[in-house]
């Protein structure tokens, strides 16, 4: 048995999925409120026999191990690891060589960190100037103190090092986690005298900390952070993450700030979804991280130099994954912190008066340039057209080509040709083009094929609607190899007993627990429905399904219409053409 099924073998998907779902028996299934959305009657089902959920208001489904990647935005290696710890599996066993040896040094370097977290805590309690700090001029509350876990470090050398010793830990151990450093030859404790802020990564884990003087005149840093570890990498930890992504979901856009304790003052004002980076430092690996859970992401960056200089890098970055990036403009100069004291409604208020960050550069730079002279106009396109080039889409290029045109009173040509791109450039961002479908057709989309071809699968009369759909018009490999399955077994019953989806037909072996997908989806809508209703509704779904993929090929086409010499113009209308007719019969 391998450790993915060692893990299966102790934990039902019922128990795993209702620490996050409130389920309710259903017959055979369990029923609850979608965690991807806000709905009010139940569309999230978990089958305890097929082992399978499946999210009818999104179109998401499948095992424990993607639904734990789904909700806590990991990958199958964390998703495991996550599974692993609760059901008691020691993934080291199933490991060999340095795998092995890795695996069971982050275990001990988290064990550290965490006894780390509970001493400066309980050095908090004792520590009257951490408390006057914390409770007086940050004005948190002992609740808000307790969730993020603040503590203090005692400015004794290394009172931290020898607890860790009586807890079983050597130096080297400290070392390792980044909560001692050694000089001349003596080890001492990485942090002295200072308020302890834990780092935890999107599952709550301790995996470092960022450490404040409480006296902003002593000349030493104000911050300083744990070093790089195993455990901490400061380009890629997003602050606050495992107590925000809830409400990131639920609210579907991030908040980026500067600071960690702006996010612990937002998330006393009850601004949940507010999470924070090392300063401006903002990474491509932030981005990814918050994109597993929305696609609109909004900077609370210092309107100062560096703040501004951190959204010109982002926006491409920003770009280049697809993300609406936009800037929440913070009034007076002040900082989240400092707003939320003033009035915490005012900070609710300007979160959602958020601009597009490119729209807020360019305002920016107009402000402090005189675009009235021919220096003040060439500084002007240098700074915004150095953005505009590392823009993902053409169609935003051509956007803000225009805008910049119009404000400098010059020619798009013009514009173009200072951007200097080369035809292999342009070629590879027409190849570029997103032609993706928003979130809320692309989920719609989903839901449309899987209904049609689990109609097909499970009732073998309706398949004569499967004709039209080509491979090309679904969405994931999965749907394609099921489509092709249907096209080439016509006299398959669509009978297929529990637990076989994977043996019987060997042409599903592959897909076995998206066949069980349909199954549950079948069973749930269609199974009680007489005939004529089935035919009506797979007539339908057919219908919709072909309207949607008319639309994305007719898009691409439009766009390609752009700059197309006489030939390929010719060939472009002629595919419009065929896609009229493909919708009308």
């Amino acid at each position: 048995m391998d450790a993915v099924e060692e893990v299966k073998a102790r934990l039902s998907i019922e128990d795993v999925i209702g620490e996050y779902v409130q389920l309710k028996r259903a017959g055979r299934n369990y029923k609850g409120l979608s965690p991807f959305g806000n709905e009010k009657s139940p569309s999230f089902m978990v089958s305890p026999e097929k082992q399978i959920w499946h999210d009818f208001s999104s179109g998401k489904g499948g095992n424990m191990f993607s639904f734990v990647m789904e909700i806590e935005g990991l990958d199958f290696k964390g998703a495991l690891e996550l599974l692993a710890r609760k059901a008691g599996v020691d993934l080291s066993q199933y490991r060999t060589g340095r795998g092995a040896d890795t695996s069971k040094l982050k275990e001990k370097l988290y064990h550290a960190n965490e006894l780390a977290a509970k001493f400066y805590q309980v050095q908090f309690s004792k520590n009257k100037t951490a408390w006057e700090y914390v409770f007086n001029k940050r004005q948190f509350t002992k609740a808000i103190a307790l969730e993020f876990r603040i503590g203090y470090s005692p400015n004794t050398g290394n009172a931290l090092l020898e607890y860790l010793k009586k807890q079983g830990l050597t130096e080297d151990d400290a070392q390792k986690a980044g909560l001692a450093t050694k000089r001349y030859s003596e080890a001492r404790d990485m942090f002295r005298g200072r308020l302890m802020i834990p780092l935890m990564d999107a599952q709550g884990q301790v995996i470092g900390f960022t450490a404040r003087l409480l006296e902003d005149d002593i000349e030493a840093p104000k911050y300083i952070n744990t070093p790089q570890t195993l455990l901490y990498d400061k380009g890629r930890h997003v602050y606050g993450l495992h107590l925000a992504k809830e409400s990131i979901r639920q609210n579907k856009y991030a908040v980026v700030s500067e600071g960690n304790l702006d996010v612990i003052a937002s998330h006393q004002a009850g601004v949940k979804q507010v999470v924070a980076t090392a300063g401006t430092a903002m990474t491509e690996s932030h981005l990814k991280a918050l994109a597993r859970f929305t696609d609109d992401i909004r900077l609370a960056f210092d309107e100062d130099k560096a703040g501004q200089a951190a959204t010109e890098r982002v926006i491409p970055m920003a770009s280049k994954l697809g993300l609406s990036l936009s800037i929440i403009p913070i009034p007076e100069g002040k900082d989240p912190d400092e707003l939320i004291k003033k009035d915490p409604k005012l900070w609710e208020r300007v979160v959602n008066e958020h601009e597009y960050a490119l729209d807020w550069l360019i305002d920016r730079y107009k402000k402090t340039t005189d675009l009235n002279s021919a220096e003040g106009k060439r500084h002007f396109s240098d700074t915004i057209l150095a953005t505009i080039h590392r823009l993902n889409d053409p169609v935003e290029q051509d956007h803000y080509l225009g805008l910049l045109a119009d404000m400098l009173s010059v020619s798009v040509d013009a514009l173009r040709a200072k951007l200097k791109l080369s035809k292999n450039e342009v070629t590879r961002l027409k190849q570029n083009k997103s032609t993706k479908l928003s979130n809320a057709d692309h989920t719609e989309h989903i839901k449309l094929q899987d209904h049609l071809l689990c109609l097909a699968l499970y009732r073998p009369v309706l398949r004569t609607f499967t004709e039209p759909i080509t491979e090309e018009m679904l969405i994931d490999d999965n749907a394609r190899q099921l489509l092709a399955f249907i096209k080439s077994h016509p006299d398959f019953d669509g009978t297929i007993a529990d637990g076989e989806e994977g043996s019987v037909i060997s042409a599903l072996q592959q897909i076995a627990e998206y066949v069980k997908i349909t199954r549950l989806q079948y069973e749930t809508l269609y199974q009680d429905l007489d005939e004529l209703e089935l035919q009506y509704e797979a007539a339908r779904i057919q219908t919709r399904l072909i309207e949607h993929y008319v639309k994305t090929k007719k898009a691409v086409i439009a766009h390609e219409l752009h700059g197309a010499n006489e030939s390929r113009t010719t060939q472009l209308l002629g595919e419009a053409r065929a896609l009229d007719l493909l919708r009308k019969n």
